[in-house]
């Protein structure tokens, strides 16, 4: 058991660990796939899903569906079944209980006819039966007792000979076909057995139940060493994939975290120090230097479209004075006197 133990380990072993590496990494990849993809996906398909079949049945549902309901409902409660709860109360209540306080009457006349001619059939009944047992049963009877009884007796004793002779006759054929086939069974048996059954027998005991007691110990100790191969390999690969993730930390991500704090992080701040906020305040008053220039030739522009149009078409119009309410003169109002500007000749 050793010698087969040890060394198909050792094989499987060595087939087992690359897939093993493979089978890990293919789960890492598959769950960063999986968090990274196919849930956020899930959950917008199902937003999708969501948006386009059910939001709009369950509006369809609540806003028309059950409205219309209620509303159909309503009309034929309305419609059919007061009507119909009314008609019964007052209609066809009444005409049914009219109709039984005038068929009653009738019907008890009816049953009283048919009463009385039940009783005469009845008593008809009993003598026609009178006369049947009279003329018929009790002929039939002596008949039966005093003739057909000892005819039968008689056939039954002569048809119990014929059986009994038939059935002997039957058993001696049948014990002698039971013979010939219980000779034809036992040779056929014991062909059979010596040319199939012992054959067959001794190749299974002799052949095949120790292939396969061997084939049994082999893929029992194969299974094993699967098992324990892929337990082996598993450790392994975890060390594999940590010493991969160190060297791609150590080779790749730390140099490139060492230059971005040390390098690209200094000299970001050199740059927006001396470069950035320079410019930007350099932009800003060219903004403003800009601006104001344009608002000074905007207004020289206009000053001068002004002056043109002064030159060409003259200055505008001058307004004409227009009368004060009250008088221009320093007596518009006296105090010592009764009388006012607006009042004096």
């Amino acid at each position: 058991m050793v010698a087969i133990r040890i060394p198909v380990r050792i094989v499987v072993l060595v087939l087992v660990v690359p897939v093993r590496v493979v089978w890990d990494g293919l789960v890492v990849v598959g769950r960063v796939v999986r968090d990274s993809v196919l849930r956020p996906v899930g959950r917008g398909l199902l937003w999708v899903a969501k948006a386009v079949f059910v939001w709009p049945v369950v509006g369809v549902w609540r806003y028309v569906v059950v409205p219309v309901g209620a509303g159909l409902g309503w009309l034929g409660r309305v419609l059919v079944v007061e009507p119909v709860l009314w008609v019964h109360r007052n209609v066809l209540v009444p005409l049914g209980r009219g109709v039984v306080w005038v068929v009653a009457p009738v019907g008890r006349g009816v049953m009283w006819v048919l009463r009385g001619i039940g009783t005469g059939i009845a008593a008809l009944g009993a003598g026609g039966a009178w006369l049947t047992r009279c003329l018929v049963v009790a002929p039939a009877r002596w008949l039966y007792a005093w003739v057909l009884a000892p005819v039968g007796r008689g056939i039954g004793w002569c048809a119990r000979g014929v059986w009994r002779g038939a059935v002997f006759v039957a058993g001696g054929l049948w014990r002698g076909v039971v013979l010939l086939g219980t000779g034809v069974w036992l040779a056929l048996y014991w062909t059979v057995r010596v040319l199939l059954v012992l054959p067959a027998v001794a190749l299974w005991r002799w052949v095949l139940a120790p292939v396969a007691r061997v084939l049994g110990v082999v893929a029992r100790e194969v299974g094993d060493a699967l098992g324990h191969a892929w337990r082996i390999a598993g450790w392994i690969s975890l060390a594999v994939w940590r010493f991969l993730v160190g060297v791609f930390r150590w080779v790749f991500v730390e140099p490139v975290r060492w230059v971005y704090r040390t390098v690209l992080t200094p000299v970001g701040h050199v740059v927006r120090d001396a470069v950035l906020r320079p410019a930007a305040e350099a932009a800003r008053s060219v903004g403003r230097v800009t601006r104001q220039v344009l608002g000074a030739a905007r207004e020289t522009v206009r000053q001068t479209r002004a002056d043109l149009r002064r030159a060409l078409f003259g200055g505008p119009r001058e307004r004409e004075a227009v009368a004060r309410r009250e008088p221009g003169s320093g007596e518009g109002r006296t105090l010592g006197r009764s009388t006012t500007a607006l009042t004096k000749e």
